[in-house]
């Protein structure tokens, strides 16, 4: 690009855009959901011309929070939802509404029994040496399983293929001799 030698960016205008300002992304279905109007499934992966907007006054630990606007594949009513950093997932807002998650279940589960188990220890030792023997005899099991496998593969791993190549070419020979003979 060519500059003449007076060029002064300073005086360039600058784009007023506006902070709502929507863009125009290729985004894929984050997870599965339904379409409230004709009760079409969106599969999780499935690619959408979406329209992109930072959300206004929500911001979480300084990360902006986006929304998207999709439209159903079959009826094009307007399905929208919004990043949330705060889970590492996204909440759906409206439009459609969100499949049931399994995993998602399994993993506040799991968080609501680890937080039982602190508060138990919190309030009794003896529960807090219970747990320990409870986790090393848990512990030696799967070392002791571990080592089973690991013997039984050593087992299976002890197969010597050039032995096996040469008792084979051996075979071999003595059919040769037993046909010329």
């Amino acid at each position: 690009k060519y500059y003449p030698p007076d060029f002064d960016p300073a005086k360039i205008p600058k784009l007023k855009l506006p902070k709502d300002r929507q863009y125009v992304v290729r985004l894929m279905a984050p997870f599965n959901m339904r379409c409230k109007t004709c009760g079409e499934y969106i599969y999780k992966g499935k690619k959408f011309n979406a329209r992109k907007e930072t959300v206004q006054n929500e911001v979480y630990l300084g990360l902006p929070i986006f929304r998207f606007y999709i439209k159903c594949t079959r009826c094009l009513a307007e399905i929208t939802f919004k990043t949330d950093p705060e889970n590492t997932d996204y909440t759906m807002e409206h439009g459609a509404t969100r499949n049931f998650q399994a995993e998602k279940l399994l993993e506040e589960e799991e968080k609501r029994l680890q937080k039982e188990r602190e508060e138990e220890e919190l309030n009794n030792p003896m529960k807090v040496l219970e747990n320990r023997t409870k986790d090393s005899k848990l512990e030696m099991e799967v070392l002791e399983i571990l080592q089973k496998l690991k013997e039984l593969n050593q087992r299976q791993a002890s197969v010597d293929f050039e032995a096996m190549l040469k008792q084979y070419k051996e075979l071999e020979e003595e059919q040769r001799r037993k046909e010329q003979e």
